[in-house]
Protein backbone atom coordinates (compact mmCIF):
# COMPACT_ATOMS: atom_id res chain seq x y z
CA UNK A 1 0.00 0.00 0.00
CA UNK A 2 1.36 3.42 -0.97
CA UNK A 3 0.83 6.27 1.50
CA UNK A 4 1.34 9.94 0.57
CA UNK A 5 0.82 13.02 2.71
CA UNK A 6 -0.97 15.69 0.68
CA UNK A 7 -0.42 19.45 0.71
CA UNK A 8 -2.42 19.98 3.91
CA UNK A 9 -0.47 18.52 6.86
CA UNK A 10 -2.41 15.67 8.40
CA UNK A 11 -4.16 14.57 5.20
CA UNK A 12 -2.94 11.25 3.81
CA UNK A 13 -3.87 9.34 0.67
CA UNK A 14 -3.56 5.54 0.70
CA UNK A 15 -3.52 3.57 -2.55
CA UNK A 16 -3.77 -0.21 -2.16
CA UNK A 17 -2.20 -2.81 -4.40
CA UNK A 18 -4.87 -4.73 -6.32
CA UNK A 19 -4.81 -8.43 -7.20
CA UNK A 20 -7.31 -9.02 -10.04
CA UNK A 21 -7.80 -12.44 -11.59
CA UNK A 22 -10.49 -14.37 -13.45
CA UNK A 23 -12.54 -14.59 -10.24
CA UNK A 24 -12.64 -10.85 -9.63
CA UNK A 25 -10.39 -8.63 -7.53
CA UNK A 26 -8.77 -8.50 -4.10
CA UNK A 27 -7.22 -5.63 -2.16
CA UNK A 28 -6.54 -4.48 1.40
CA UNK A 29 -8.19 -1.08 1.89
CA UNK A 30 -6.86 -0.56 5.41
CA UNK A 31 -3.48 -1.90 6.57
CA UNK A 32 -2.54 -1.07 10.17
CA UNK A 33 1.17 -1.63 9.51
CA UNK A 34 1.19 0.73 6.51
CA UNK A 35 -0.73 3.28 8.57
CA UNK A 36 1.79 3.13 11.43
CA UNK A 37 4.70 3.38 8.99
CA UNK A 38 3.18 6.55 7.50
CA UNK A 39 1.84 8.35 10.57
CA UNK A 40 3.81 6.88 13.45
CA UNK A 41 0.88 5.53 15.44
CA UNK A 42 -1.95 3.02 15.18
CA UNK A 43 -5.40 4.42 14.50
CA UNK A 44 -7.93 3.94 17.27
CA UNK A 45 -11.12 2.39 15.89
CA UNK A 46 -14.00 3.67 17.99
CA UNK A 47 -16.76 3.63 15.37
CA UNK A 48 -17.23 2.61 11.74
CA UNK A 49 -19.81 4.43 9.62
CA UNK A 50 -21.55 3.55 6.36
CA UNK A 51 -23.57 5.98 4.24
CA UNK A 52 -25.41 5.58 0.94
CA UNK A 53 -26.04 8.69 -1.16
CA UNK A 54 -27.90 9.65 -4.31
CA UNK A 55 -26.05 11.49 -7.07
CA UNK A 56 -25.55 15.13 -6.10
CA UNK A 57 -25.78 14.61 -2.34
CA UNK A 58 -23.34 16.84 -0.47
CA UNK A 59 -22.56 16.20 3.19
CA UNK A 60 -20.41 18.50 5.36
CA UNK A 61 -18.35 20.45 6.26
CA UNK A 62 -18.13 18.65 9.64
CA UNK A 63 -15.52 18.40 12.41
CA UNK A 64 -15.32 17.77 16.17
CA UNK A 65 -13.67 19.59 19.06
CA UNK A 66 -9.99 18.82 19.71
CA UNK A 67 -9.26 17.19 22.01
CA UNK A 68 -10.49 14.50 21.34
CA UNK A 69 -11.69 15.33 17.85
CA UNK A 70 -12.60 12.66 15.32
CA UNK A 71 -10.07 11.50 12.74
CA UNK A 72 -11.50 9.61 9.76
CA UNK A 73 -10.21 7.00 7.33
CA UNK A 74 -12.53 7.17 4.33
CA UNK A 75 -13.14 4.58 1.60
CA UNK A 76 -15.67 4.22 -1.24
CA UNK A 77 -16.61 0.55 -1.90
CA UNK A 78 -19.36 1.40 -4.41
CA UNK A 79 -19.95 4.27 -6.81
CA UNK A 80 -17.80 7.40 -6.86
CA UNK A 81 -17.42 10.55 -4.81
CA UNK A 82 -15.25 13.61 -4.40
CA UNK A 83 -13.87 13.67 -0.89
CA UNK A 84 -13.13 17.16 0.44
CA UNK A 85 -10.86 17.99 3.37
CA UNK A 86 -10.72 21.59 4.65
CA UNK A 87 -8.07 22.92 7.01
CA UNK A 88 -10.04 24.70 9.74
CA UNK A 89 -7.21 24.80 12.30
CA UNK A 90 -6.64 28.42 13.28
CA UNK A 91 -2.94 29.23 12.95
CA UNK A 92 -2.25 26.51 10.40
CA UNK A 93 -0.05 27.51 7.44
CA UNK A 94 -2.75 26.02 5.18
CA UNK A 95 -5.77 27.45 7.03
CA UNK A 96 -8.81 27.71 4.76
CA UNK A 97 -7.26 25.55 2.04
CA UNK A 98 -8.77 22.30 0.82
CA UNK A 99 -7.85 18.97 -0.71
CA UNK A 100 -10.16 17.12 -3.10
CA UNK A 101 -9.59 13.46 -3.91
CA UNK A 102 -11.78 11.24 -6.05
CA UNK A 103 -12.65 7.99 -4.32
CA UNK A 104 -14.09 5.22 -6.48
CA UNK A 105 -13.97 1.52 -7.31
CA UNK A 106 -11.24 1.90 -9.94
CA UNK A 107 -8.27 3.11 -7.91
CA UNK A 108 -9.77 2.17 -4.52
CA UNK A 109 -8.02 5.09 -2.87
CA UNK A 110 -8.64 5.90 0.78
CA UNK A 111 -8.15 9.18 2.63
CA UNK A 112 -7.11 9.79 6.22
CA UNK A 113 -7.87 13.17 7.77
CA UNK A 114 -6.51 14.10 11.18
CA UNK A 115 -8.48 15.52 14.08
CA UNK A 116 -9.42 19.18 13.62
CA UNK A 117 -9.79 19.00 9.84
CA UNK A 118 -13.17 19.61 8.23
CA UNK A 119 -14.72 16.90 6.08
CA UNK A 120 -17.27 16.95 3.26
CA UNK A 121 -18.03 15.01 0.10
CA UNK A 122 -20.28 14.95 -2.93
CA UNK A 123 -21.70 11.77 -4.44
CA UNK A 124 -21.08 11.51 -8.19
CA UNK A 125 -23.34 8.49 -8.79
CA UNK A 126 -26.57 7.09 -7.37
CA UNK A 127 -26.15 4.57 -4.55
CA UNK A 128 -22.60 5.67 -3.81
CA UNK A 129 -21.36 4.12 -0.58
CA UNK A 130 -18.91 5.76 1.81
CA UNK A 131 -17.45 3.60 4.57
CA UNK A 132 -15.21 5.22 7.14
CA UNK A 133 -13.37 4.41 10.32
CA UNK A 134 -13.61 6.99 13.11
CA UNK A 135 -11.07 7.47 15.90
CA UNK A 136 -13.77 8.57 18.35
CA UNK A 137 -17.49 7.99 18.68
CA UNK A 138 -19.95 10.58 17.46
CA UNK A 139 -20.57 13.20 20.19
CA UNK A 140 -23.27 15.71 19.19
CA UNK A 141 -22.21 18.35 21.70
CA UNK A 142 -18.67 18.37 20.27
CA UNK A 143 -19.68 18.29 16.60
CA UNK A 144 -19.55 21.45 14.45
CA UNK A 145 -20.41 22.45 10.91
CA UNK A 146 -19.68 25.18 8.38
CA UNK A 147 -21.60 25.86 5.18
CA UNK A 148 -20.34 23.91 2.16
CA UNK A 149 -21.15 26.88 -0.10
CA UNK A 150 -19.32 29.45 2.02
CA UNK A 151 -17.73 31.97 -0.34
CA UNK A 152 -14.59 32.25 1.78
CA UNK A 153 -13.92 28.51 1.42
CA UNK A 154 -14.85 28.58 -2.30
CA UNK A 155 -15.07 24.80 -2.58
CA UNK A 156 -15.26 23.78 -6.28
CA UNK A 157 -18.38 21.62 -6.28
CA UNK A 158 -19.35 20.10 -9.67
CA UNK A 159 -21.64 22.44 -11.58
CA UNK A 160 -23.29 19.66 -13.60
CA UNK A 161 -24.95 18.11 -10.54
CA UNK A 162 -28.04 19.29 -8.66
CA UNK A 163 -26.91 19.59 -5.03
CA UNK A 164 -28.94 17.76 -2.37
CA UNK A 165 -28.31 18.78 1.24
CA UNK A 166 -29.85 18.06 4.62
CA UNK A 167 -31.62 20.97 6.31
CA UNK A 168 -28.81 21.11 8.86
CA UNK A 169 -26.09 21.35 6.21
CA UNK A 170 -28.06 23.84 4.12
CA UNK A 171 -28.54 26.17 7.12
CA UNK A 172 -24.99 25.84 8.43
CA UNK A 173 -23.17 29.05 9.43
CA UNK A 174 -20.36 30.65 7.47
CA UNK A 175 -16.68 30.21 8.27
CA UNK A 176 -16.54 33.80 9.55
CA UNK A 177 -19.47 33.18 11.91
CA UNK A 178 -17.98 29.98 13.28
CA UNK A 179 -14.57 31.61 13.73
CA UNK A 180 -16.10 34.61 15.53
CA UNK A 181 -17.91 32.23 17.87
CA UNK A 182 -14.60 30.59 18.79
CA UNK A 183 -15.61 27.14 17.56
CA UNK A 184 -12.68 26.47 15.23
CA UNK A 185 -9.85 24.22 16.43
CA UNK A 186 -6.41 25.58 17.22
CA UNK A 187 -3.54 24.38 15.05
CA UNK A 188 -1.14 24.36 18.00
CA UNK A 189 -3.56 22.38 20.16
CA UNK A 190 -4.07 19.90 17.33
CA UNK A 191 -0.32 19.48 16.97
CA UNK A 192 0.00 18.78 20.69
CA UNK A 193 -2.77 16.20 20.39
CA UNK A 194 -1.07 14.50 17.43
CA UNK A 195 2.10 14.24 19.54
CA UNK A 196 0.19 12.35 22.23
CA UNK A 197 -0.94 9.87 19.56
CA UNK A 198 2.62 9.35 18.33
CA UNK A 199 3.68 8.85 21.95
CA UNK A 200 1.24 5.98 22.21
CA UNK A 201 -1.30 7.65 24.47
CA UNK A 202 -4.90 6.61 23.94
CA UNK A 203 -7.36 9.52 23.67
CA UNK A 204 -10.22 9.47 26.16
CA UNK A 205 -13.46 11.32 25.49
CA UNK A 206 -14.54 13.07 28.66
CA UNK A 207 -18.15 14.02 29.32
Amino acid sequence: MKATELSIPGVWEFVPQQFPDDRGNFLVWYDAEAFVDALGFEMTVAQTNHSVSHQGVIRGVHWADVPVGQAKYVYCPRGALLDVVVDLRVGSPTFGQHEIVRLDTTEHRAIYLSEGLGHAFVSLEDDTVMTYICSARYAPTREHIVNVFDEELALPWPTDLTPILSDRDAKAPSLAEVKAAGRLPSYDECQRFYETLRAGEKPVLKS
